[in-house]
């Protein structure tokens, strides 16, 4: 049986991730920073390790005990990622990285859709406040030359229930909640602009499919269609039964949100095509469409906010 170290496992990625990995055999052991995560996450047969992203010995130690490393806690914690490559180099084992396709994000604020789409040999376009993080996306992918079989994913919008202890995503459910507190969807701007989408059980299906094959060095898109947030507020509206959706201006969207939330997250394109995924590991994702699933399927009460503990 192999064994996964997993940092992210009450998270809604991670923890969905987790759940696939055990239901096809494998140990998992889920970084965690409380005892009381830690008791959940026991009841969902993944063997809690106490600790955070900055304990840099505990990284190190489980990165080497372990026969693969999932990232998902973090697209922006260099110390953490540096800590589990020391504890990978030289192993050929594999580290999975989680990015985030607001990488190759824009600034539009919502006022137009982008006619730039990325796939995996496109040249990125890349924001200076996402540079950081696209510049840790290569420091991964490098460590190929130092021994590990490092792979980094990146899933654009990803929708759907997640299956571990926090089952809420980020984007659709931020609008859902705003639109119960406030009568009516809101979105930054017009909502013209467009990204790309995926279903939460088709990343964690891409991740096995990495931990099994990938090579090392490997960079994915995550995506399988994709739509504009105005596309995506009509489509929660008609789910909750409001009136039409309405645009919010960009600076009371950062007010209410915070300038990354309402800039990248909700107000840019992010257009990306999962090419490599496809052709190197036959990933065949099964949802295509994530304004069916919001007007068939998205749950109705307000998501979840408390913070995973």
């Amino acid at each position: 049986m192999q064994t996964i170290f997993l940092t992210g496992a009450t998270g809604y990625i991670g923890g969905t991730i987790a759940s696939k990995l055990a239901e096809n055999g494998y140990r998992v052991r889920g970084l965690v920073r409380s005892a009381e995560s830690a008791a959940l996450l026991a009841q969902r047969g993944i063997e809690p390790v106490l600790g955070g992203l900055d304990d840099v010995e505990l990284l190190v130690s489980e990165a080497r005990a372990a026969d693969g490393v999932i990232n998902t806690a973090s697209a922006d914690h260099a110390g953490a990622i540096h800590a589990l490559l020391v504890g990978l180099e030289g192993s050929s084992k594999v580290l999975v990285h989680t990015s985030g396709s607001s990488v190759v994000g824009d600034d539009v604020r919502g006022s137009r859709r982008s006619d730039a789409v990325f796939d995996e040999d496109t040249p990125f376009v890349v924001a200076p406040g996402k540079q950081a993080r696209r510049e840790l996306d290569l420091l991964i992918l490098g460590a190929a030359s130092r021994g590990v079989r490092s792979v980094v994913i990146c899933p654009s919008l990803i929708y759907g229930v997640g299956s571990g202890m926090n089952r809420n995503s980020v984007q659709i459910p931020t609008l859902v909640t705003n639109a119960l507190e406030q009568g009516i969807v809101q979105t930054v701007g017009p909502g013209l602009n467009v990204w790309s989408n995926v279903h939460i059980s088709d990343v964690a299906d891409l991740y096995l499919l990495a931990i099994a094959n990938a090579p090392a060095g490997s960079f994915y898109f995550a995506e399988n269609g994709e739509a504009s947030f105005g596309e995506i507020g009509e489509a929660i509206a008609r789910r909750l039964g409001l009136g039409p959706s309405q645009a919010l201006p960009p600076d009371i969207a950062v007010a209410r949100w915070g300038q990354a939330k309402a800039y990248f997250s909700l107000g840019s394109n992010s257009r990306v095509r999962a090419v490599r995924a496809r052709q190197q590991l036959a990933w065949s994702p099964r949802h295509a469409s994530v304004t069916d699933w919001i007007l068939n399927d998205m749950p109705v009460d307000a998501p979840s906010t408390t913070p995973t503990p």
